[in-house]
């Protein structure tokens, strides 16, 4: 029977390589919160000449377990997931749109039974079908007292939307309390408006990581990224590696972080 070759990234060497990488990574300070926008699904699946985009995106949702899988064996605390964005609601095909939001809802119900994780959901509601947002809601439900990996599900996200929502939240409020204007203004910090993003009480990512070779934020954690660091990997989505991530904890943990300064 003939050897079979192989593939690269499955070798011995590979995996003393990948050990060497962790062994490095356990002395040094790795980030709390890590965002992945796992980008290049649709190109991954036309490449392999596959039917529709469909198959690209489950692929992908297979690779955010997957990558949920790795932060949380590192100890990371909080991991936020760019599913679908408030821009690709009003520029996808219908039918894609009904297949990704079955996708999405299906990730979503197999993290929240999935160790001791807890989900949640970050974005607007506006334009999500209601069986989506009740498989998301029941998946908040299920998990709302887990302790372990905190897992954001940006669904219907947009950066912009989510400053404005906040925005309005807090004058909603000041106004219910019979607030004026000019107290208003006396308030109003970045604090507060942090407070009410969708991520209102958690820290905001040390590390943003975007595959696909792509160089752009597309719309995505906006006022949390003001400080991270950002990470580009040439792989689609659905072919990132585990090595990919240990390097890019790697570079983030080289780096020295000015905090915009």
């Amino acid at each position: 029977m003939a050897k079979r070759e192989i593939p690269l990234g499955e070798g011995v060497l590979y995996g003393l390589y990948q050990n060497r990488i962790r062994r490095w990574l356990s002395h040094q300070e790795l980030p709390k919160h890590v965002a992945m926008i796992l980008d290049g699904n649709r190109r991954w699946a036309k490449q392999r000449l596959l039917e529709t985009a469909a198959h690209g995106h489950r692929a992908g949702a297979a690779k955010f377990r997957e990558f949920l899988i790795w932060c949380d064996d590192l100890g990371i605390s909080v991991a936020t997931l760019y599913l679908l964005s408030t821009d690709n609601l009003t520029g996808r095909d219908p039918e894609e749109l009904d297949e990704l939001f079955q996708i999405i809802g299906d990730l979503a119900e197999d993290l929240s039974h999935f160790r001791n994780w807890r989900v949640q959901h970050v974005g607007s509601h506006d334009g999500l079908p209601a069986d989506l947002l009740a498989t998301l809601a029941a998946a908040e439900k299920r998990t709302e007292h887990n302790t372990g990996l905190h897992i954001n599900l940006a669904v219907g996200y947009g950066g912009r939307r989510e400053i404005a929502d906040a925005m309005r939240s807090i004058v909603k409020k000041h106004g219910d309390e019979g607030g004026t204007l000019d107290a208003l203004a006396e308030i109003l910090t970045p604090e507060l408006i942090g407070d009410h993003l969708y991520t209102g009480g958690q820290p905001d990512p040390d590390l943003v990581i975007r595959t696909s070779g792509e160089q752009r934020l597309s719309d995505f954690m906006l006022w949390q990224s003001a400080h991270s660091e950002f990470y580009f990997v040439e792989a689609l989505g659905p072919d990132l590696r585990e090595v990919d991530f240990l390097r890019a904890l790697r570079d983030y943990a080289r780096r020295q972080r000015r905090y915009g300064s």
